[in-house]
C-alpha cells in the first residue's frame, strides 16, 4: 500500500489470541497499521490479512519468541527493513505457571520471566527514543490486578512481575510524558480467552471469577480510552476495583491468608 508509511504503526505482542488479537483490531479499527508479534506465524498471518482487508490498514506479522533473550533485536530489524517505527506498543505476551515453584522447571520459569519481564522492558528501551523525538507515543503494559496481591501458592512469579510492570509503567509516565508520551498498565481481572485453558488451569478459576469474567474486546476498549486520557493504571470492570481497594486497604496477612485458602481448595498440577 502506497500511503501504509504515511499511518502510526502498533506494535503488539502476544497478538495471535485474546487480548492481544483484541488490541490488534481496535487499533486497526482507528486506522493504524499493525506489526503483529507471537509465535504462531500461521495465526499471525491469518488474523493480519482479515485486519488488513477489514480496515485498509497494512498488517503484518512477525513471527517471535520473546522467551529468547534480546528478542527485541530481530523484531525492531524486521520493522527497519519496512522502513517503519513503532507509535504504539502493547507488551501483551505471556503465560501462566499454575504450580508450585519447584514443581516447573527451571527453564519454563526462566522463560516466564524473559518473556514476562526481560522482553517488554526490551521492547520499551529500544522505541522510546523514537517516540520521545517524534514527541509522540503510547505504551500500554498488559499487568493484571494480580500485579496489587501479595505472594501466594502457585503461579509463584506472577504477582510479581505483575507488579513490576505497573511500576514500569508508573516510572515510564513520571519521565516521558513531558515527552508526548502516555503510558497505561492495564489490569484486568479474569478474562474470557484462552490464556488459562492453554496454561492448563481453567480448572482452577472459581465458578463466580468465571461468570465476571469481561470480554477481551471490553478489556481493551477500556486500555485505549485510558491510555489516550492519560491514565496511568486502568483497571477495567467496578468488581475489579473492587477487589483491589480490597488487597490495598485491608492487612496484607489477611489478604495472604485469604488467597491462600482460597488457592489449598484446588490440586496445583505436577508437572510431567
Amino acid at each position: 500500500m502506497a500511503e501504509a508509511s504515511t499511518r502510526r504503526l502498533a506494535l503488539i505482542t502476544g497478538a495471535s489470541a485474546g487480548i492481544g488479537a483484541a488490541f490488534a483490531g481496535a487499533y486497526g479499527a482507528r486506522g493504524f497499521d499493525l506489526a503483529l508479534v507471537a509465535r504462531r506465524k500461521d495465526r499471525l498471518e491469518a488474523l493480519a490479512a482479515r485486519l488488513s482487508g477489514a480496515h485498509g490498514v497494512e498488517a503484518f506479522a512477525v513471527p517471535a519468541d520473546l522467551a529468547c533473550p534480546e528478542a527485541q533485536a530481530p523484531i525492531m530489524a524486521a520493522l527497519a527493513a519496512r522502513g517503519r517505527h513503532v507509535d504504539v506498543l502493547v507488551n501483551n505476551a505471556g503465560f501462566g505457571i499454575p504450580r508450585v515453584f519447584t514443581d516447573a522447571p527451571w527453564s519454563q520459569q526462566r522463560d516466564f520471566l524473559t518473556s514476562m519481564a526481560l522482553a517488554p522492558c526490551a521492547l520499551a528501551y529500544a522505541v522510546i527514543p523514537g517516540m520521545a523525538e517524534r514527541r509522540w507515543g503510547r505504551i500500554i503494559n498488559v499487568a493484571s490486578i494480580a500485579g496489587f496481591a501479595p505472594g501466594v501458592a502457585g503461579n509463584t512469579l506472577y504477582p510479581g512481575v505483575k507488579s513490576l510492570m505497573i511500576k514500569f509503567s508508573q516510572a515510564l509516565d513520571a519521565e516521558y510524558r513531558a515527552a508526548g508520551l502516555k503510558v497505561t498498565a492495564l489490569c484486568p481481572g479474569s478474562v474470557r480467552t484462552e490464556f488459562a485453558a492453554e496454561a492448563g488451569y481453567q480448572h482452577l478459576i472459581a465458578p463466580s471469577a468465571r461468570r465476571l469474567a469481561q470480554s477481551a474486546d471490553r478489556v481493551v476498549e477500556a486500555a485505549i480510552r485510558g491510555n489516550e486520557a492519560g491514565r496511568v493504571i486502568v483497571i477495567p470492570g467496578w468488581t475489579n476495583r473492587l477487589v483491589v481497594a480490597l488487597m490495598r486497604g485491608l492487612p496484607e496477612p489477611l489478604v495472604r491468608a485469604v488467597i491462600n485458602a482460597g488457592a489449598a481448595r484446588y490440586r496445583l498440577p505436577k508437572a510431567d
